[in-house]
């Protein structure tokens, strides 16, 4: 395997990682008007994320990072491109952070709603865009031979990358869903559970539609066995909640967002971005990547930093494992 291939797969697996890991994230954000009932399960809710939510974002900083170093041409192309969409991304991004931090600032019941809405917003907008964004990637973007978007700042907007917005976010839905049922205890894990029973066969079925769409247009034989398996990883998950077993079925929805990025990656080797106009100026993981000794360096330093980050965010997870519930919660105590 050469290293332009090897860096195609550890981009996809950054992108994995981060729709993994803020995808629950997101999704307790998305339901915080919806599952709590009042202040003391709402702070319950915030807490099963308040250690690891900033962690988790690092993995879309790495995501890009990596595109920019191993494949200039693919990051350029595509950022400008999806610039509005990115910045809305980014926006949403800062007030969510923001809005963690100083919702428990002041006492009072109209502070904390105001940020309460900050963090919803903020919770449904990133993952609208991140959906709208790789499918537009995948399925492909009007480029010209300089790898220049031709037409307006809105040609990333078709029906295909609408639909794999809301792929994206009905599976933070339900992956948050579960996420909560996995990490409160009390009514509100019950409820969660529900919740994430009842929600899954209509948020999962644009990531269906999505995963179809793509195997159709740009798969191969062997893509039918990732999309097949996230199809089964789906039913089993929601088997698993409605018998209790939330770590199972969180785990299952891992195992759906991980075989539909297969799919999704491997429709879409050895492009980087297919071009829509013609596919001779398609960029290829060949002619977007750098020099085989930018590669080769940092592969060497992805050698040394990733295992540590890896055992560090691991060691995160571990300390915070235990389940919340709002006996756990102490009174307020704010200025």
């Amino acid at each position: 395997m050469d290293l332009a291939t090897f860096w195609f797969i550890v981009i996809a697996l950054f992108w994995l990682g981060y729709l993994f890991l803020e995808g629950f994230d997101f999704g307790v954000g998305m339901l915080l008007p919806v599952l709590a009932r009042d202040e003391t399960e709402r702070r319950v809710m915030i807490n099963t994320i308040g250690p690891v939510w900033d962690g988790n974002e690092v993995w879309l900083i790495v995501a890009a990072g990596a595109m920019f170093a191993a494949f200039p041409g693919w990051y350029a192309s595509l950022f400008s491109t999806a610039y509005l969409p990115l910045l809305l991304l980014l926006l949403a991004l800062i007030g969510r952070g923001v809005a963690f931090e100083y919702r428990g600032k002041v006492n009072t019941a109209r502070w904390r709603s105001v940020w309460d809405r900050v963090i919803m917003i903020g919770s449904w907008v990133p993952p609208l865009m991140v959906g709208l964004v790789l499918s537009a990637n995948v399925l492909g973007l009007p480029l010209n031979e300089f790898g220049d978007r031709v037409g307006s700042p809105l040609v990333i907007l078709r029906w295909e990358t609408l639909v794999g917005a809301l792929a994206v976010v009905g599976f933070s839905l339900v992956h948050g869903a579960a996420f909560i049922a996995l990490k409160t205890d009390g009514e509100i894990r019950h409820r969660a559970r529900r919740l994430a029973v009842r929600l899954a066969p209509v948020a999962l079925a644009p990531l269906v539609v999505l995963l179809l769409l793509v195997q159709l247009r740009e798969g191969s034989a062997w893509s039918w066995v990732p999309l097949v398996l996230a199809l089964l990883a789906a039913v089993g998950a929601v088997g698993f909640l409605l018998r209790g077993r939330e770590g199972w079925g969180f785990a299952s929805f891992g195992v759906v967002v991980a075989a539909s990025m297969v799919t999704l990656f491997g429709a879409l080797y050895p492009n980087v971005i297919p071009s829509t106009l013609d596919t001779v100026y398609s960029l290829t993981v060949h002619n977007a990547s750098s020099s085989p000794y930018t590669l080769t360096v940092m592969s060497w330093m992805a050698a040394f930093g990733a295992p540590a980050v890896l055992i560090y965010q691991a060691w995160t997870y571990w300390v915070f494992r235990k389940r919340i519930a709002t006996h756990h919660i102490p009174p307020v105590h704010a200025p």
